[in-house]
């Protein structure tokens, strides 16, 4: 997967029994590297060591233990997202299951299998703002999939899952080389 994208997904052809269609691994969108979270709480504790050293000397003592909690505040917020950046999807496509894979961030895994000839992609869509939920529906089973992409990272998704899901309905080619 290259750096910067939600999700990366590939096609193959593989002559396999129960040749892989379509795979995806989704994962949460961060904008900050561990670098930069590093430069940042840098910043965050110059800032506040030099505003409570500062209200230190004017006689405000109390504001120095003020400052602090803010960075704490900071820092503890940052290792959430981190920790919540753990979580990811997995979707694959065979001729003969697509199979839907959650793990959240604390490890904990769902599965679900289906018949790739019975699934329909459900959309629902906003007309300003895109594609708002994606669904997996099949036999009265309706399951949210790619929550935490933005609209045009699910429509690009919609558009690959798509096409996997017809290549598994077409069936296998049979090339006789």
């Amino acid at each position: 997967m290259m750096p910067g994208n939600a999700f990366a997904y590939q096609e193959t052809g593989n002559e396999a029994a129960d040749p892989e269609l379509f795979a995806a691994r989704l994962t949460p969108h961060r904008s900050l590297s561990r670098t930069g979270f590093m430069v940042l709480m840098a910043v965050v504790c110059a800032i506040s060591f030099v505003g409570g050293l500062a209200s230190l000397l004017m006689g405000a003592w109390p504001v120095l233990g003020f400052f602090g909690l803010d960075a704490l505040a900071i820092y503890w917020a940052f290792k959430v997202n981190f920790r919540r950046a753990r979580a990811y999807e997995e979707v694959s496509v065979t001729l003969t299951e697509l199979r839907l894979r959650r793990v959240s961030h604390k490890g904990h895994v769902m599965e679900w299998r289906f018949n790739p000839l019975w699934v329909k992609l459900d959309t629902v869509s906003h007309e300003e703002f895109g594609i708002e939920n994606l669904y997996l529906v099949a036999r009265g089973q309706r399951v949210a999939i790619a929550s935490f992409l933005g609209p045009e990272e699910k429509a690009s998704f919609a558009k690959a899952l798509t096409a996997g899901l017809q290549a598994a309905k077409r069936g296998p080619v049979l090339n006789p080389l």
